[in-house]
């Protein structure tokens, strides 16, 4: 039996992800209320600087054969907070996931990383603490740190910062720990506005084309999350980079973006829940 205690925190922590439903529905018009809240997200375990929760949610594999490994899909959306349509199209996507989730894969979800940055009257690609967090992670061993390439190669333009050591964000240390945690076999990253797909990894076959985005190697950058995943944990990144950052994709260009996206990830990995036309 669930003590009042109990019940209490965990009704409290269930109406701070409703609230932060709300709060997003307020900011961005393409996503409504009822669509996030409808996503049923786990108790919050991370916050932002300002305190604000970060959404999760996890959909297990069910479905498949004894003994056989399913495949691990993080999704993570809204790192930059003036990036609006990455966070509304990352919760179309996790919509359609949740509907037609068929058990095979197992995926797991932060659909806005960067909330104090986005919910801000002026959303910013940094976080409270004027924070890049695709620059604030862990690098891979080059010539420069993530600071020492800011100030030569970014001439230290602010909207680039990567902090003054690798992970000193709550919100990067989030993602952090889920990477450790859940051990993806694949990370999935929405933004915006260079219209194209990126990928890092050795994959023989990336995805050549998302819908409309084809592919274009933008390379990776000290401490930048494909600069951690890939070339520290050897874990591939495929990022879709939305034509605009303020301007939402037409709705059967999202159909089509996420059914070519879950079919490279189906002939990649094995298995991805099937999404149809509308």
């Amino acid at each position: 039996m669930l003590c009042l205690a109990s019940y209490s925190m965990a009704a409290s922590t269930a109406t701070d992800a409703l609230g932060m439903c709300k709060k997003i529905s307020k900011k961005l018009a393409s996503v409504n209320y009822a669509e996030c809240a409808g996503l049923d997200f786990s108790v919050p375990r991370f916050h932002s600087v300002n305190d604000q929760p970060l959404l999760e949610l996890s959909l297990p594999a069910t479905a498949l054969p004894e003994g056989q490994k399913a495949p691990r899909i993080l999704f993570l959306g809204g790192i930059h907070g003036d990036e609006y349509s990455s966070v509304s199209v990352t919760f179309k996507w996790l919509n359609m996931l949740k509907q037609q989730h068929d058990g095979r894969t197992l995926w797991h979800a932060l659909p806005l990383v960067n909330p104090d940055g986005m919910l801000k009257k002026k959303g910013s690609r940094v976080n409270a603490n004027k924070v890049d967090l695709n620059r604030n992670f862990q690098p891979a061993e080059t010539v420069h740190t993530p600071l020492e390439y800011w100030r030569e190669r970014k001439k230290k333009r602010a909207r680039y910062f990567p902090g003054h050591q690798p992970l000193s964000e709550p919100e990067s240390k989030a993602v952090h720990q889920l990477i450790k945690e859940f051990k993806p076999d694949l990370i999935v990253s929405v933004h915006a506005p260079h219209g194209i797909v990126d990928f890092d990894g050795n994959t023989k076959y990336p995805p050549r084309r998302v819908g409309p985005l084809k592919l274009s190697l933008l390379g990776t950058y000290p401490g930048s999350l494909g600069n951690y995943a890939w070339l520290v944990r050897k874990i591939p990144v495929v990022t879709i980079e939305l034509p605009h950052a303020g301007i939402m994709p037409k709705k059967r260009e999202i159909n089509r973006m996420w059914r070519d996206l879950t079919g490279w990830i189906d002939r990649n990995t094995g298995a991805y829940p099937r999404v149809a036309e509308k």
